[in-house]
């Protein structure tokens, strides 16, 4: 075996000594490693790793498509004539790529011509995937005919991504380096994504809502692995269904750092929204009690039962418990199939009660602040080549019900002027509602959407009398938020007034923006500097649990880089066993500075 890469070797090395150490890593591509050389000295390798991409966007656009250019077609000719580099060659046979079925190399083929007469370079994957074990022919296949619907733009910048991820993969190799961490929660998340509701098992598809069968052997599963894997010396199931767990610090009386997040889901889900943040905190923990370590503070972990409104529309009821503001009209909320949330919460052996639910309230007092750990669900730290963010604040928001009554008609006898088309109006209101957002966008954050949209008895030749919808607002303030509220509510008045319609709004949820407590947001950039990387400030469109902790004791949040553009609320979902280590560094970069202020 040979002997791995030091930074000892890169630092001292030449500039073409240095080139020729990371020959490789980008394909054919040289000039890459050379300008990263200027940039010693390199003292981890997430900071060598994002070197190397800095070069790459700082090219320009001709040198970019040089390296695009210079990789080879997947299956393609240069597999067939056996021409690939060694690292190329590894990793298309890694992915079975040398095996594929007639069928599968001419749908292969196919695509390959398809997009190569698109977009006039071809298509990069780093088929080692996001674990680095080699993606399936068929995921291959997949994503190949996705990306070939997108616009040119878009995919010069995701297949620099990819040749990124190549790059690190590569790097990892030279290194000797292994992602365990990174790869300990990707193998978590797997597993755990394995359990769906019932009615979407048919459909392949991750569902997994508030005590439903699956939501229970979800909680189950954690709760063994904080048990049985972890080294917790507590953990429990409370009266909600959040699964906690408790280790000590030197001193068991000594406060807590509280920690955790969702383990519920939307449907049709991503492995990691929400399950990220629980299984970082997990693995830190583990390497504490694999250690034998204790901090001067406890570690309280809480896989929040539920954030995501699915079931039942109460938000945030998980974390509503722990800040003590748990509604109790909520527990006779019913959900589809007239099963109220009590009956649910008994069948699922909780208590279904009040007052065991108000038991669960924490005391400020007995905790130094709450932190989570979290997927972006956005393209921002994707687009940035930055696996890490630092969240500056949580978004406040409103969310609506609404109604809109006109009259219904027939389609073909009533004239343009004289109709009162309810749906027509939800169709203004929605333009409106993207126009008002764009013009604060920069400014404020502030966002606007209606996601569902209704005409209920609907029919092809009749003039809607009804539509209702959804409406949903965002900024970074509320100020800014309830600015945005109050032009739309306007705006939906004049709309109806205009058009001689009736309507109402349901204000469904209220929840004030939570900016980070500053210091912190300070030890997640100091976590985040230790490891080499760059520090990217960000507020996050997307409601947390933290938002509601918040309300209580001091909190800020890290924000972990998203693939495949950094879709969220969909199977394409991903985060990289690469990206997944850096955040489990950082945690527990985190609780080691935090014992040191501790014990100061």
């Amino acid at each position: 075996m040979s002997q791995c890469l030091s930074f000892e070797d890169l630092n001292g090395a030449s500039e073409a000594g240095f080139a020729a150490l990371l020959e490789g890593v980008y394909e054919h591509s040289p000039w890459v490693a050379q300008g990263a050389a200027l940039a010693r000295p390199f003292r981890s390798l997430a900071q060598l790793k994002q070197a190397l991409a800095d070069v790459v966007s700082q090219a320009g656009r001709e040198a970019q498509l040089l390296l695009i250019r210079a990789h080879p077609e997947l299956a393609g000719k240069a597999m067939a004539q056996q021409t690939l580099t060694a690292e190329s060659s590894s990793e298309q046979e890694r992915a079975g790529l040398g095996h594929c079925t007639p069928e599968e190399l001419a749908r292969i083929q196919s695509l390959n011509q398809a997009y190569n007469e698109k977009f006039g370079w071809p298509f990069i994957l780093a088929v080692r995937g996001p674990r680095g074990i080699g993606l399936r022919r068929r995921d291959i296949i997949d994503t190949l005919a996705r990306r070939l619907q997108a616009q040119p733009e878009q995919e010069l910048a995701e297949c620099l991504r990819q040749i990124h991820r190549i790059a690190e993969l590569r790097l990892n190799d030279k290194f000797g380096v292994e992602p365990t961490l990174g790869q300990q929660v990707w193998d978590w998340a797997e597993e755990l994504a394995a359990h769906t509701d019932a009615e979407f098992r048919p459909l392949g598809q991750l569902t997994v809502t508030y005590l439903s069968e699956a939501h229970q052997t979800v909680m189950r599963r954690l709760q063994w692995w904080m048990a049985q894997e972890c080294g917790f010396d507590e953990v429990n199931i409370d009266a909600v269904g959040n699964v906690v767990g408790v280790y000590h610090g030197s001193s068991p009386k000594a406060k807590r750092l509280l920690t955790g997040s969702h383990y519920d889901t939307v449907r049709n889900a991503g492995r990691y929204d929400g399950r990220l943040g629980i299984f970082t905190a997990m693995a830190a923990v583990r390497e504490l009690h694999r250690a034998g370590r204790r901090l001067p503070f406890g570690i309280e972990l809480v896989a929040f039962a539920e954030e995501e409104g699915q079931r039942y529309p109460a938000t945030f009821l998980a974390a509503s418990a722990l800040t003590g503001q748990f509604d109790p009209a909520w527990l006779e909320q019913t959900d589809d199939q007239g099963i109220s949330m009590r009956s649910a919460m008994q069948a699922a052996g909780l208590p279904g009660t009040l007052e065991a639910i108000q038991a669960l309230r924490r005391e400020p007092g007995q905790y130094l602040g709450f932190v989570e750990v979290h997927i972006e669900q956005g393209p921002v730290l994707n687009e940035l080549n930055l696996p890490l963010g630092i969240v500056s604040s949580i978004n406040g928001s409103l969310r609506y019900c609404g109604v809109i009554q006109g009259q219904a008609a027939h389609a073909g006898t009533t004239p343009m002027n004289r109709r009162r088309d309810a749906a027509a109006a939800v169709a203004e209101l929605i333009l409106y509602v993207e126009q008002r957002a764009s013009a604060t966008a920069a400014s404020a954050g502030t966002v606007g959407t209606v996601g569902m949209l209704q005409v209920p008895a609907g029919s092809i030749n009749v003039v809607p009398g009804r539509c209702q919808f959804s409406l949903d607002l965002r900024a970074t303030s509320n100020a800014a938020r309830d600015a945005l509220d109050a032009d739309v509510r306007q705006a939906l008045a004049d709309i109806c007034l205009r058009r001689g319609l009736q309507h109402s709004l349901e204000l469904t949820m209220s929840a004030s923006a939570a900016p980070s407590d500053a210091a912190w947001q300070a030890r997640w950039e100091q976590a985040v500097s230790g490891l080499g990387l760059p520090l990217h400030r960000m507020p996050s469109g997307a409601g947390h649990d933290a938002m509601k902790l918040h309300e209580r004791m001091p909190q800020a949040m890290l924000f972990v880089r998203g693939g495949n553009e950094g879709i969220s609320h969909n199977p394409l979902e991903t985060v990289s066993s690469d990206d997944a280590q850096l955040a489990v560094q950082a945690l527990q970069s985190l609780l080691e500075h935090m014992s040191k202020e501790t014990a100061a």
